[in-house]
């Protein structure tokens, strides 16, 4: 007999505690900074409070999470663009997530 657990246990990754100040930095870098900065403190706020509430660092976590997905899309994103690719039929990723506003 093993005394060994009989599931992997869940692995907590840490937000770093330079990431938010970074991830700002980079988008206050960005072209697009007049309207990601204000939206990401927004809801950096939100998720703060929500942390605050709940005693939990999840809604941290999504929030750098999501601001790093779209600074690393924005690439692929001003490229589509660029393109004249036909983007009328879109789907709101947010909503796709099950993303809370």
């Amino acid at each position: 007999m093993s005394a060994q657990p009989d599931h992997a246990p869940v692995t907590t990754y840490a937000l770093a505690p330079g990431a938010p100040a970074e991830l700002l930095a980079q988008l206050r870098a960005d072209r697009r900074a007049d309207t990601w900065v204000p939206a990401f403190e927004q809801e950096w706020a939100s998720a703060l409070e929500e942390s605050r509430h709940t005693f939990s660092l999840a809604a941290l976590y999504e929030v750098v999470q999501d601001w790093q997905g779209r600074i690393g899309a924005a690439p692929a994103v001003d490229a589509f663009v660029a393109s004249g690719y036909d983007d009328s039929e879109f789907i709101d990723m947010a909503e796709l997530r099950g993303r809370r506003r």
